[in-house]
């Protein structure tokens, strides 16, 4: 007997419009997201004790049902969004179907194994810091992020503000064109193609079987497109250094006090009780030494403006999503300053979130029996060429 996948908290059938550019799909929806008449549970129990049903849908919601999709369900998150494993102590940790004895990622954890599992044709999620590119990445499938601020964050509990966004997740790449472009207000492209540049310290950083397993990838990738090696430090510009652990300190100390500036009153006030990780999380962003915030935010817009200098109208940055498969059930530890999983995460996925790029992780490899995704990131409100370059390299990819 197939164990159940545990990607929803409620299940539902609702409807708008019966026809639409969405009318034969089904979608589901990340426990962060209004649907009106439900608790918006933040996918912890005390939040949703204590906040009232959701007065109007979220806007990203209202577009898909008048769009003629049909919603299917609320997810499973991470406790208020602010988590990348998926295991809630709470509710528990949906099911990867791609690897079962792996974490899905998270925080939006149940809406990507709610696609993976067949049970909903897609699915809206949220992304501050890998929240869909991660757990697309673990469970095989597709994820976008969009460039931050082109989809209306209304109805949708904050998290950091400064890099929130609405996603998506696919089973394949014409579906996530779809959905995204609805949702961007954007015509779908026909058929392009773009440059790869090939970051450098995205495949040096990963764990040696993840490099070994994108060889025939980039080979291939190689007689497809135009390609070549970037490393990080020609588009940043820093001397002295490597890796990509830069970025990381640029965007934890922002992130961290957007967090605590958006959720730290209710914590402080209605003192909840939160799960070990998520606890000390929260703890994290309270310490955070406010004096690193000058340094950081200067070098965020730094940072920006050297990407939007880089990257051009048809350039595509390309690396692996994650350095390494999905951890294994209960691997992880409570403190995600403690060892080095978390850090090489959320380093690589600094980079959409500091450049407010767009970014798609789509199918690509499988290490250790579980899969990782290929990256690609175009130029800031570059999407819906990025969505269409897209398609191009999974169809080489599969070629």
């Amino acid at each position: 007997m197939t164990e159940p996948s545990r990607s929803f908290l409620a299940q539902m059938t609702l409807r708008a419009a019966a026809t639409g550019p969405l009318a034969d799909l089904s979608f589901a929806v990340k426990d962060l997201i209004d649907i009106a008449g439900h608790v918006t549970g933040c996918a912890n129990p005390d939040w949703a004790q204590s906040h009232p049903p959701a007065a109007a849908h979220a806007v990203c919601v209202e577009q898909c049902l008048q769009a003629g999709a049909v919603c299917v369900g609320k997810t499973h998150a991470d406790e208020l969004a602010f988590g990348l494993s998926g295991e809630n102590a709470f509710y528990g940790t949906p099911r990867n179907p791609a690897a079962p004895d792996r974490v899905p990622g998270g925080s939006s954890s149940g809406s990507a194994t709610a696609v993976a599992a067949g049970e909903a044709d897609f699915s809206l999620g949220t992304d501050t810091g890998g929240s869909v590119r991660l757990p697309a990445s673990n469970c095989g499938i597709w994820g976008m992020r969009p460039s931050h601020g082109r989809i209306s964050v209304a109805g949708v509990n904050p998290l950091a503000p400064g890099f929130d966004t609405v996603g998506a997740f696919a089973r394949d790449g014409e579906v996530l064109q779809r959905v995204m472009s609805l949702l961007l207000n954007v015509d779908p492209l026909l058929a392009v193609s773009g440059r790869l540049w090939l970051l450098r310290e995205g495949f040096d950083e990963a764990e040696p079987a993840v490099r070994k397993a994108f060889e025939p990838v980039l080979k291939r990738l190689a007689g497809n497109f135009p390609s070549r090696g970037i490393s990080l430090r020609s588009i940043d510009g820093e001397t002295g250094i490597s890796g990509m652990d830069n970025w990381l300190q640029v965007f934890q100390p922002i992130q961290w006090a957007e967090i605590w500036s958006a959720l730290g009153s209710w914590v402080e006030a209605a003192r909840p009780v939160l799960g070990e990780r998520t606890r000390r999380n929260f703890e994290l962003a309270k310490g955070l030494d406010r004096r690193l915030l000058p340094a950081a935010l200067a070098g965020r817009e730094r940072y920006r403006a050297a990407l939007a200098g880089f990257l051009g109208p048809e350039d595509l940055l390309c690396f692996p999503t994650a350095h390494a498969p999905a951890p294994l059930k209960g691997s992880l530890g409570l403190d995600r300053t403690q060892g080095d999983y978390f850090p090489r995460v959320l380093a690589r996925m600094a980079i959409a979130g500091i450049g407010r790029l767009p970014q798609i992780s789509l199918p690509a490899v499988e290490v250790e029996g579980a899969p990782v995704g290929l990256s690609l990131l175009a130029a800031e409100g570059n999407d819906a060429f990025l969505l269409s370059a897209a398609q191009g390299v999974a169809a080489a990819l599969d070629g």
